[in-house]
């Protein structure tokens, strides 16, 4: 049986960068392993690429739009003050950038896809909603099936938070709903063949004409080469508590250093944070006007390839953000069987079931604290509970959440497609709008 073609259209993509980057890639990378597709990426990806062992023009093909995008990105980084902040604004101005790349990624395959050589064009990033097509209905019209995403995004700041929206520098999120006028926001709903939303947002923001034509699949996946180990450790005091990711103020690091601290002064938890960023300098003098610092360590920035060495000898993730849109770092804990206590909010809130962990609901920043403090004191008076529940986090990351199984996944949606939707949309069992499993 020979196998689907496909045209890979991802924008980020890049083995050796993280976030947005790191998932096209490995999209890509998986879809290699049950298909024929063929990469479209960015020129600022190549070398990285070509490291990985691709060859350009044969496996893939670098676009070079950067008459425009470096002017925009200059823009970008100038509006935002600091890289590591402002994501709305930079996901703006790329989305300005995307039109004309946009552009010469048709002008270099309209003539290859005419002719038949890609029943399927995939475009995988950007991944937000925000970010729309001109190129969908092109694609459409050279005979190729279109699929849009996964596309993520639009999770609202919690009430309460306003403070912290703006230390973020997000000065353009009460405008963000200006994309629905932005061109080719309805064409690549209406000519795309199968619009993949990553998170109940995107569906609820998607209207709900397209409905038929969507399928849930969350956009982040595990590499298994490089978390393949597991915590093997008994649960004894003191538990032993982590958290990745960067360190700004919408990631509620300080929340969990309030919410933890009797615990941490009596020896029953310590934490460990995995990341840098603008916040640890306070949240280190935190710490040390709070007398923890036996209890609590700063490892800064740690190689993706390493982290899990030194995860696996921790019990539980704690990641208080408040406004996360995937949240791959709580897949890649949970990989590891450390169990999830995380906000019922965003992405980690769908990742995260009552099986495999702890779900803090959101509220005022009080309310949070209370709960954190409230579920840890629980955990530290009986630990028992941490066992299934890390047993339940391996087994559903095993059964749904690979980048194997995600490439299984994205390849019935291919199917469906080329089967004119006949047959029932995939579903995997994970979506929250029709339950989890």
């Amino acid at each position: 049986m020979s196998r689907v073609r496909a045209l890979l259209i991802a924008e980020s993509a890049n083995p050796e960068w993280t976030s947005v980057p790191l998932v096209g890639w490995s999209h890509a990378l998986a879809m290699r392993e049950v298909a024929d597709v063929h990469l479209v990426t960015h020129i600022r990806n190549q070398p990285a690429i070509e490291r990985a062992g691709f060859r350009e023009g044969e496996d893939f093909t670098a676009i070079n739009s950067e008459a425009i995008d470096a002017p925009l990105y200059r823009l970008s980084s100038l509006m935002r003050g600091d890289v590591r902040n402002g994501w709305m604004t930079n996901t703006a101005m790329r989305s300005i950038g995307k039109y004309y790349f946009d552009h010469l990624v048709w002008r270099r395959f309209a003539n290859v896809v005419r002719a038949g050589k890609y029943p399927i064009v995939h475009q995988i990033t950007p991944l937000s909603p925000t970010s729309p097509s001109l190129i969908a209905a092109r694609f459409r019209r050279a005979g190729a099936h279109f699929i849009w995403g996964p596309v993520n995004g639009g999770v609202p700041w919690p009430p309460g938070f306003d403070s912290v929206r703006k230390s973020e520098r997000e000065w353009l999120a009460p405008l963000r709903n200006a994309y629905k006028f932005l061109p080719g926001y309805r064409g690549v709903r209406e000519n795309a063949a199968a619009l993949v939303l990553a998170s109940a947002t995107a569906w609820k923001e998607m209207p709900e004409c397209y409905h038929d034509k969507c399928v849930y699949m969350p956009e982040n996946g595990i590499d298994q080469n490089r978390f393949n180990d597991a915590r093997v450790r008994g649960y004894a005091l003191p538990l032993r508590v982590a958290y990745v990711g960067r360190l700004v103020p919408l990631k509620g690091c300080d929340m969990l250093i309030e919410a933890l601290a009797p615990l941490l002064q009596s020896g029953r938890l310590t934490i460990e944070f995995f990341g840098d960023g603008p916040e640890r300098i306070r949240l280190e003098s935190m710490v040390e006007a709070a007398g923890l610092r036996a209890s609590v360590i700063f490892h800064g920035n740690v190689e993706h390839k390493k982290l899990q060495e030194k995860l696996v000898l921790c019990d539980i993730f704690g990641f208080p953000s408040i406004r996360e849109f995937g949240g791959g770092v709580v897949l890649e804990a949970m990989a590891l069987g450390l169990v999830p206590v995380v906000v019922g909010y965003g992405g980690p809130n769908e990742l995260v079931t009552d099986e495999t962990g702890y779900r803090i609901p959101i509220g005022p920043r009080a309310s949070i604290i209370k709960a954190f403090r409230s579920r840890f004191e629980e955990l530290c008076n009986d630990p028992a509970p941490l066992a299934e529940k890390s047993s339940q986090s391996r087994i559903r990351i095993a059964k749904y959440y690979t980048w194997e199984a995600k490439a299984r996944q994205m390849l019935e949606i291919y199917a469906w497609v080329l089967a004119g939707h006949r047959g029932l949309r995939p579903d995997f069992g994970i979506c929250p709008m029709t339950g989890e499993s």
